[in-house]
C-alpha cells in the first residue's frame, strides 16, 4: 500500500482512533480524512471536531444518520422478523453496512484511496466493515490497524499517545469496565466479568433500562400503526422513524424492557458471550409479528419464517450488500403491502404483551373462526376428507408394514 495518499477514518475521537490517525500519518506517510456518524449512540459527537482538528486533520466528517440508519436499515431488517440465533436483534451488526457506505463515499468525495477502520482481528466488525467497503467500491484499499500494529494493549496505547502527544483522556475514572457500543437500536457490554460466561452481570451495568423487579407495578399501553410493514405512528402520533425508536427505548427501558444476555457464535469462528439492550426493538418485533399475524396469508407467513435465519445470518456476518440479501429483501418487502393496521401492546416488568390488532387488510374472518353458530360459512363435514388425503401416504405405508415408532 505505498501508493497511499489519502485515508477515510472511522473516527470516534476515543483513544483507539486517536492512535489510528497519528499510526497512519506515521506509517503510511498519507493524509487523513476523519468520519464520525452519528446514529444515536447518545453521546455527543462534536467534540470529535475539536480532537480532530488538534491532531492537525483538515477535512472533518461529522454527519447526523439517524434517520437514513432507522428507515434504511433498521426498519428493512425489521420486516423480516430478523433475530440472530434465537436472541440477537442485530443491534450492533445492522449500523456497519450505513457506516462502510459512507466511508467509501467520502473516499470518493475527497479523492481518497483507502478507508480505515478500529476494529480489531479478533471480532466481526472487521468483516462488516470490509465486506461493505469492497461490495461498494471494489477498487478501495483498506487499513485495519489492529491486524498490523504491534499495540496490543490500552497501556500500550497511552504510551504511544504519550511519546507523541496524542491528546486523549487517560484517566480511567468512573469510565465502564465493559466495552460498549451504542446506537438508536441498541447498546452492547463485552469483556470484564463478562468474558466468563457463568459470571451474572452487575446491575450497575445496564444504562437504558430499568431491572424488571423495580419497574412500574402499573402496565403501559400502547397502540402501534404500521404502514407497509414499518412502525409509522404511536398512539395516533405520527412520527419519523427515528423518533419511533427512541420514544420506544424510552418507554421500554422504563419497563425493564429488552435485556439479553447471550453467548454468539461469531463468523470468525469464535463464541462470545454479549449482553445487550434492545428496548425499543424488542417492542417492535412483538409488534411486526402482530400485525402480520392478521395481514399476512399463511404460506407468505412461513416462507419469511423459513428465509428469516438465513436473512439474519447475512445480516451478522456482514452480507448487507450482497446480491443475495438484495434479492430476499425484494421479496420480504413484496410481502409487506398489505401489512398496515394497529397493534394494541401490554408493557409490564420486562414483558410485551400483544392485547389487540386491527386492520383493513386483515384476512381473519371471524365467521370462519367462530365456535358459535357459523351460518354454515365453513362446513365442518369437510374436514373429513382433508384429513384423509393427508394421511394417505402415512396409511400406504402402514399397510405395507412400514412403522415409524
Amino acid at each position: 500500500m505505498s501508493d497511499i495518499n489519502k485515508v477515510v477514518l472511522a473516527y470516534s475521537g476515543g483513544l483507539d482512533t486517536s492512535v489510528i490517525v497519528t499510526w497512519l500519518q506515521e506509517t503510511y506517510d498519507c493524509e487523513v480524512v476523519t468520519f464520525t456518524a452519528d446514529i444515536g449512540q447518545g453521546e455527543e459527537v462534536e467534540p470529535a471536531r475539536a480532537k480532530a482538528e488538534a491532531m492537525g486533520i483538515k477535512e472533518i466528517y461529522i454527519e447526523d444518520l439517524c434517520e437514513e440508519y432507522v428507515a434504511d436499515f433498521v426498519f428493512p431488517m425489521f420486516r423480516a422478523n430478523t433475530i440472530y440465533e434465537g436472541e440477537y436483534l442485530l443491534g450492533t451488526s445492522i449500523a456497519r453496512p450505513l457506516i462502510a457506505k459512507r466511508l467509501v463515499e467520502i473516499a470518493e468525495e475527497t479523492g481518497a484511496d483507502a478507508i480505515s477502520h478500529g476494529a480489531t482481528g479478533k471480532g466481526n466488525d472487521q468483516v462488516r466493515f470490509e465486506l461493505g467497503a469492497y461490495a461498494l467500491a471494489p477498487g478501495i484499499q483498506v487499513i485495519a490497524p489492529w491486524r498490523e500494529w504491534d499495540l496490543t494493549s490500552r497501556d500500550t496505547l497511552l504510551a504511544y499517545c504519550t511519546e507523541r502527544n496524542i491528546p486523549v483522556e487517560k484517566k480511567r475514572g468512573n469510565k465502564s469496565p465493559y466495552s460498549m457500543d451504542a446506537n438508536l437500536l441498541h447498546i452492547s457490554y463485552e469483556g470484564d466479568i463478562l468474558e466468563d460466561p457463568w459470571a451474572e452481570p452487575e446491575e450497575s451495568m445496564w444504562l437504558w433500562s430499568v431491572s424488571p423487579e423495580n419497574a412500574p407495578d402499573q402496565a403501559t399501553y400502547m397502540d402501534i400503526s404500521f404502514a407497509n410493514g414499518d412502525a409509522a405512528a404511536i398512539d395516533g402520533k405520527p412520527m419519523t422513524p427515528a423518533e419511533l425508536l427512541r420514544y420506544l427505548n424510552k418507554v421500554g427501558g422504563d419497563n425493564g424492557i429488552g435485556r439479553t444476555d447471550i453467548v454468539e457464535n461469531r463468523y470468525v469462528g469464535m463464541k462470545a458471550r454479549g449482553c445487550y439492550e434492545t428496548p425499543g426493538g424488542t417492542i417492535l418485533l412483538k409488534a411486526h409479528r402482530a400485525i402480520e399475524s392478521i395481514t399476512l396469508d399463511r404460506e407468505v407467513a412461513h416462507l419469511k419464517d423459513d428465509l428469516m435465519p438465513r436473512y439474519a445470518s447475512l445480516i451478522y456476518n456482514g452480507y448487507w450488500w450482497s446480491p443475495e440479501r438484495t434479492a430476499m429483501q425484494a421479496m420480504i418487502d413484496e410481502t409487506q403491502k398489505h401489512v398496515n393496521g394497529t397493534v394494541r401492546l401490554k408493557l409490564y416488568k420486562g414483558n410485551v404483551m400483544v392485547v389487540g390488532r386491527q386492520s383493513d387488510d386483515s384476512l381473519f374472518d371471524e365467521s370462519m373462526a367462530t365456535f358459535e353458530d357459523d351460518a354454515g360459512a365453513y362446513n365442518q363435514a369437510d374436514a373429513a376428507g382433508f384429513i384423509k388425503l393427508n394421511a394417505l401416504r402415512m396409511r400406504i405405508a402402514a399397510s405395507k408394514g412400514r412403522s415409524f415408532k
